[in-house]
């Protein structure tokens, strides 16, 4: 008797995901691996030029690059509305955008403090929030499934780390808006997940993975190497699709073992 073919539990065939910060890094690899499962994405970057350049490579009618700062909360309103007159509706937001500002606490200025603060955790928050609201519109109309939310955290968030306390108390305030978002809104069957990377090669780690301190932090993962941004993509695309339909509230740890849960 022939085998029937299996589902594809991770398919996003007919879903539409946001990510924000998507122009580079982690959040292009998502992208990349969300059309790849039959999904549409919608990336939303400050670099025009980055986003315009994007649109050739992804398949007709399935990406939409929008420039927007999501600090800003009538720019994320706008984001939404767009995504959602261009694809139907929006299915998944992955909450990514970041930058970093360095300074050992006590020379830290309020202004470099005020910018990591405000783009990973007020950016995650409105975005949030246009998007929840839509999802919970649909929810109210009776779509079973209105969609799930992915917050990008760091190891930084739950063990500190030294010279950025800016991001790591923006990581581990992602953290606690992962699980309060998951109570409130899993009576509309909405999840919300946060996924901690320890080392990633982005641009944003490149000191980290510098000749001066690589051998140190290579010491401390287990399986011995950094994580790929492809490799990244794999547990928050997991966490959008439906293999993960009964996960909510969660930080998944995507660290090769440098930070390990009791």
């Amino acid at each position: 008797m022939d085998s029937q073919p299996t589902a594809n539990p991770m398919s996003l065939v007919d879903r539409t995901v946001i990510v924000t910060g998507a122009a580079q890094g982690i959040g292009r690899a998502v992208a990349d691996l969300v059309v790849a499962l039959g999904g549409n994405v919608v990336i939303a970057d400050m670099n025009g030029d980055a986003l315009e350049a994007a649109k050739a490579e992804y398949p007709e009618g399935r990406y939409l690059g929008v420039k927007a700062n999501i600090a800003n909360a009538a720019e994320v309103d706008a984001l939404v509305q767009y995504a959602v007159d261009t694809f139907g509706a929006v299915h998944g937001l992955v909450n990514n955008a970041g930058i970093t500002r360095p300074a050992m606490l006590s020379k830290m200025t309020l202004q470099e403090w005020d910018q990591v603060i405000s783009v990973h955790l007020t950016g995650a928050f409105l975005c949030s929030q246009a998007v929840g609201n839509h999802m919970i519109e649909r929810a109210k109309a009776g779509d079973p499934n209105p969609g799930s939310i992915v917050n990008i955290s760091s190891d930084a968030g739950v063990q500190g780390t030294i010279g950025q306390v800016n991001y790591a108390t923006a990581k581990a305030g992602i953290i606690g808006m992962t699980m309060s978002t998951a109570r409130e809104w899993a009576k509309y069957n909405i999840r919300a997940n946060c996924v901690a990377f320890g080392v990633v090669v982005t641009p944003m780690t490149e000191t980290v993975r510098s000749e001066k301190f690589a051998e140190t932090y290579l010491s401390r993962i287990p399986l011995g190497r950094w994580s790929s941004a492809e490799e990244a993509a794999k547990p928050v695309c997991f966490l959008l699709s439906d293999a993960a339909s009964f996960i909510t509230g969660q930080r998944l740890s995507a660290n090769g073992g440098m930070q390990m849960a009791g």
